[in-house]
């Protein structure tokens, strides 16, 4: 299967033509097989697998920890005992796994929100529409998305596709996304991110980053006003990075036309959040339903990671 491009939730399904012995032996043999990325690096070695009674054996390698849209190689031995004879693989020996429909692993996080599912935990009143322009619509200030990742992001991005957002929407201090320290209080958490996307005054654009020795935030005129368009895609994304924290929105989406871009330097030591809780939207905290979520903004295609935003996830 040359390049053959698996279906969403397709195991690989491997395949080889058993060996044969010149004097019809009937030893039983087994096989063993291994996956490749495309940087040649080995992500899956299966244990043996018993030979097919037929011409062929098969095997699934359902325990493969494979990326979303890329193309794996893989080659094939037959065994017997602690015996085994040379590996097999051909230029054919290939497949491209399908678009994936998001993960939580380590430190990274995709969630495309375009299947009418999320791999976060829903809160409030939420809305899913299917397809390559879908995604959840926050239906109030209290609703939002939570994602708790196993390890601690120190350095990487926080990005999103926005659409559904017109300048002008209730609240004074509304949340596009945030993250924190465990599920404390956003407005007071220790390691408090917030990137706000205010409705009063209409379109401002406002954030704080809390590292482990420094707050930055945006302060008095700095928190500019831009005047966002319902209709319109907007690609937001924010980097913490060598003790510089930035956002940046784009109009258009992810190729589009820069139209904010803001960053501060902050001292001493990192982001150091544990347990790293994101959220797409925030909780109600001090502040109020006022300070909450940005109510009826639909949002897809969320990545939190060390700068690997999948390709897929900017359409």
């Amino acid at each position: 299967m040359n390049a053959l491009k698996l279906d969403i939730a397709t195991v690989p399904t491997l395949v080889i033509t058993n060996s044969t012995f010149a004097y019809g032996s009937t030893v039983a043999l087994t096989y063993r097989f291994q996956i490749f990325s495309a940087a040649g690096v080995a992500v899956y070695t299966s244990s043996q697998v018993p030979g097919s009674a037929g011409a062929t054996t098969s095997h699934a390698a359902t325990t493969a920890a494979l990326e979303g849209e890329q193309t794996y190689t893989w080659q094939a031995r037959a065994e017997y005992g602690d015996l085994f004879g040379p590996w097999f693989s051909s230029s054919s020996a290939s497949f491209v796994t399908p678009t994936s429909e998001g993960f939580i692993k380590g430190n990274e996080m995709y969630d495309p929100l375009i299947n009418g599912k999320t791999v976060g935990e829903l809160h409030g009143p939420t809305a899913f529409a299917v397809g390559q322009t879908g995604g959840v619509t926050l239906g109030d200030h209290d609703a939002y998305i939570s994602y708790e990742l196993p390890q601690t992001l120190l350095e990487g991005e926080f990005s999103l596709l926005v659409t559904d957002m017109p300048a002008n929407t209730k609240g004074g201090k509304t949340k596009l996304f945030a993250m924190g320290q465990g599920y404390s209080d956003i407005v007071t958490n220790e390691y408090r991110m917030t990137v706000e996307k205010r409705g009063d005054p209409p379109g401002i654009v406002a954030w704080r980053f809390i590292a482990r020795d420094d707050v930055i935030d945006t302060e008095g005129a700095e928190r500019e006003e831009y005047n966002f368009q319902a209709h319109l895609l907007y690609f937001w994304r924010a980097t913490w990075q060598s003790n510089y924290f930035e956002v940046e929105i784009r109009e258009g989406g992810f190729s589009g036309q820069t139209v904010y871009r803001k960053g501060k330097h902050w001292e001493g030591r990192g982001y150091e959040a544990n347990p790293h809780v994101l959220y797409v939207g925030a909780p109600i905290g001090r502040s109020g339903p006022d300070g909450a979520s940005v109510n009826g903004v639909k949002i897809r295609q969320v990545y939190v990671g060390p700068f690997r935003r999948p390709a897929s996830a900017n359409q």
